[in-house]
């Protein structure tokens, strides 16, 4: 029989006294995407996204939605966490009024528009100033984990081929917008066609193939790879996971600053990346699981 210390029956305790708050892995907010064969990245775009290449992945789960400010705040007030923005005292903010990134003193997810602001007056909306590692915890603390790129790109498509929308090759079919993005010449005019000229609450737009939201548009979103600007070249035709180190990590899925003149995120084939301490008010995720 297995003998217990006093002082591991005490940590034991403190380990599960948060058990009961977390959130299940596969919570009914998570997909089932059955795994199977698609065609990633593109010869059409920009360098580092191609060449096109076939790829195989297994079954897994993804969040439907992007993570919350409502969900964050659940495991950051269960676990205690401080993320890298809060410690530093700053993160990234794009100022539509300035027309250019700046570096805001006091933005962090509890604060999403630097102070006075807080994320308890947005609780659907996503996540943001969070660091790779802040958004790789709380994937962990729900026992799952981030998804990788390709596991993205294959559940951003939605189960369409030879699209260049997850909707289609028309950006805004009939005049109706199918995600949050900037309309109009970046950075100096954002009409907001879409409803919103910043972020929008989670789910605002029609969900793709596999019922799956704003997997473009609204925030870019961390996946678990390092990045390397030839991977694609020689990756793994069956589940890759990326290269084994880097000095930075993939985003993936554009954000509501993604225009046709500008970054043209919202592509399905489109990638980008960025230091993994890095806080944005453009940048957040999802995660996701294992199939069993």
């Amino acid at each position: 029989m297995r003998k217990f210390t006093a002082a591991a029956l005490t940590l034991w305790v403190v380990l599960c006294a948060g058990c009961s708050s977390r959130e299940p892995a596969h919570a009914p907010e998570m997909r089932l995407i059955r795994g199977g064969e698609f065609i990633m990245g593109t010869d059409n775009g920009l360098p580092h996204e191609g060449p096109a290449h076939r790829v195989v992945v297994d079954s897994f789960y993804i969040d439907a939605r992007e993570v919350t400010n409502a969900q964050f705040a659940r495991f950051a007030e269960t676990t205690g966490h401080v993320t890298e923005s809060e410690r530093l005292g700053w993160s990234g903010v794009f100022e539509p009024a300035l027309s250019q990134w700046t570096r805001s003193d006091g933005a962090n997810w509890r604060h999403p528009n630097g102070p006075g602001s807080s994320h308890e007056d947005m609780p659907e909306f996503p996540a943001v100033h969070l660091s790779w590692d802040d958004a790789a915890s709380y994937c962990a603390w729900r026992g799952a984990r981030l998804p990788t790129e390709a596991e993205f790109e294959y559940a951003a498509r939605g189960g369409a081929r030879n699209t260049r929308y997850a909707w289609g090759n028309e950006l805004a079919p009939g005049g109706m917008h199918q995600a949050n993005l900037w309309q109009g010449q970046f950075p100096y005019q954002d009409r907001a066609l879409d409803g919103y000229p910043g972020l929008a609450p989670a789910g605002q737009f029609p969900p793709n193939g596999y019922g799956l939201y704003d997997m473009t548009g609204n925030v870019w979103e961390w996946v678990h790879d390092w990045y390397a600007p030839g991977y694609f070249a020689n990756s793994p035709a069956r589940n890759p996971r990326g290269p084994d180190r880097g000095t930075q990590k993939v985003h993936r899925g554009g954000s509501w600053l993604c225009s046709e003149n500008y970054c043209r995120g919202y592509r399905l084939a489109a990638r980008m990346m960025t230091p993994p301490d890095s806080g944005l008010n453009n940048l957040g995720f999802r995660c996701a699981a294992d199939s069993e």
